[in-house]
């Protein structure tokens, strides 16, 4: 919402929904990563695409994702690794959730 760039470092094979919350950034997640919602929804790197594309279950999330884009994938599938260094991920201004609001999910 900010517009604000955050750089940030993760661990090859995090996903950037664990890189998310390791910096307090404010990307949901409300099904902790199972593949199960689209509150880690993001919009990602054209470049991204060139190496790593959803699968068909998570474009059905993604359909269900506030605003979805082209270039639109979850937090929780995209992982760490070389080949994201320098890309910046867009996290959208809402979510939908059915979740009550304030609902913060606790890790498992």
């Amino acid at each position: 919402q900010s517009g604000k760039i955050i750089p940030v470092v993760g661990k090859i094979g995090e996903t950037l929904l664990q890189v998310a919350r390791n910096y307090k950034i404010d990307l949901e997640g409300a099904c902790e990563g199972s593949l199960a919602c689209s509150t880690c929804h993001v919009y990602a790197d054209p470049r991204l695409f060139k190496f790593s594309m959803p699968t068909d279950r998570e474009y059905d999330y993604i359909d269900l994702a506030y605003s979805p884009r082209d270039n639109s994938r979850l937090g929780c599938q995209v992982s760490v690794d070389k080949r994201i260094e320098g890309m910046v991920f867009e996290i959208p201004r809402a979510t939908r959730n059915l979740t009550v609001d304030g609902y913060v999910p606790k890790p498992h």
